[in-house]
């Protein structure tokens, strides 16, 4: 399992790729995945009211979510780079326009995000 999290505008967005071997999540309505690499994250966007907050570089902005994506892929390299373009997509929504820095862990190693919990 990797984490792929984008970093940018003073936020974050963390997806998963499970890789061969690994069952990704399932929920009421997934798609099913075939393919030895499954991609899951969010799904987001920008709203003028309800939704949650979320604190950028320019102030609070109000998201609202979608189902997860989840798609699959036949190579990891594919795999990532759609991770990448997917959490692109999602900033921009937000009207985030900063290309993220991207950090690609496995969760025992994901340290750029601080812990709040320690």
């Amino acid at each position: 399992m990797l984490l792929v999290c984008g970093l940018a505008g003073g936020t974050g967005t963390t997806g998963t790729l499970y890789e061969p071997d690994e069952t990704p999540p399932s929920y009421d309505g997934a798609p099913t995945v075939e393919a030895p690499y499954a991609w899951v994250c969010d799904s987001f966007y920008r709203v003028e009211s309800g939704g949650q907050e979320l604190e950028t570089d320019q102030g609070t902005i109000r998201v609202a979510f979608e189902r997860p994506t989840v798609r699959g892929f036949e190579r990891r390299e594919r795999a990532i780079a759609a991770a990448k373009t997917h959490i692109r997509d999602q900033f921009s929504r937000t009207g985030i326009r900063a290309d993220p820095d991207f950090y690609i862990d496995t969760p025992a190693d994901a340290g750029h995000v601080p812990d709040s919990s320690r």
